[in-house]
């Protein structure tokens, strides 16, 4: 067991659309490894962050809860490398990777896990570049962040509208258009890349956007649904070929779309998912026997072993 004078540095906030989130997150954390009693903790609130500052902080090890393309996809990664201590969470590259959505996408298509059909959205160009229905959304960004689903083409010019004004205001972040394929939601965290119990995600009304992830509280979550036949070992193994294939270490989240003749789609992988109250992968590790503390020190111990290794 780890000795409690173990401090842990617990990182919060970030320059990201998802900030406010990820304060949630860290507080969270900072919250069940106090609880653990396996670990002292520090909490720190960041925007961006250089390696002198981030040297001048205390911590044996480091629990960024960052969300977010700095925080979360690669160049706080770099700095957490170079500062050399024990960190959880995967590497930049992993991390770079993951959260390229369209990345991720040609990642599984190469191992053969389905995934719908995708391109960078063209704002030069007015037309849409795939068949509608389509989702449009940041290929950068989680947490449902700038999300459009257009099922029509009279949709479109608002839509399209819209994300060139966002563009425009927000000139670091890319759109991707995909194919929207009706049907359920279903996610899968994986621990050290050993899967969790899968969960089917039934928002109360419309998509499973950011209001229905953080804010609402009538969106209903089903810990090992009733599937089809092989479909939970399929998307199981799926998220575990994926996450090693990108090089996914500790923690991570990965989210399927199953249509409506029991197939299995791909959407994306999240390699620091949230740990907030409505957070899906403490629900389902709680389900599997480990409660939030317990999970916070594992994940902490995972980030030790892997330092010490």
């Amino acid at each position: 067991m780890t000795a409690p004078n173990t401090t842990v540095l617990v990182l919060g906030g970030g320059p990201d659309a998802e900030r406010a989130v990820s304060l949630d997150s860290a507080a969270g954390v900072a919250a069940a490894l106090r609880e653990s009693g396996r670990y002292t903790v520090v909490e720190n609130t960041i925007d961006r962050i250089t390696l002198a500052q981030l040297r001048a902080l205390p911590g044996d090890l480091i629990f960024p809860v960052l969300h977010g393309s700095f925080g979360e996809g690669g160049p706080l990664q770099d700095i957490l490398e170079q500062a050399g201590r024990p960190y959880v969470g995967s590497g930049p590259a992993a991390a770079r990777l993951a959260m390229d959505k369209i990345a991720t996408k040609l990642a599984a298509a190469s191992l053969g896990i389905p995934t719908a059909e995708s391109c960078v959205l063209n704002l030069r160009d007015e037309a849409c570049p795939l068949p509608f229905p389509v989702v449009v959304k940041p290929v950068h960004e989680g947490s449902s962040v700038g999300l459009h689903l257009v099922h029509q083409a009279a949709q479109w010019p608002a839509v399209r509208h819209a994300v060139d004004a966002d563009a425009r205001s927000r000139p670091d972040r890319t759109y991707m258009v995909e194919r929207l394929i009706p049907g359920t939601e279903l996610t899968v965290g994986l621990i050290d890349n050993q899967p969790l119990p899968t969960i089917h995600i039934q928002p109360a009304d419309g998509p499973y956007d950011y209001e229905a992830k953080y804010h609402r509280d009538d969106t209903r979550y089903i810990l090992d649904p009733p599937l089809p036949q092989g479909v939970d070992a399929a998307i199981k193994a799926h998220s575990v070929t994926l996450a090693r294939a990108i090089g996914v270490r500790h923690v991570a989240r990965v989210d399927f779309l199953l249509d409506r003749q029991g197939r299995p789609w791909l959407l994306e992988l999240n390699t620091m998912p949230g740990f907030t109250s409505h957070s899906l992968v403490p629900k389902a590790s709680r389900h599997a026997g480990r409660d939030m503390p317990a999970l916070c020190a594992h994940l902490a111990d995972l980030a030790l072993r892997d330092f010490a290794g």
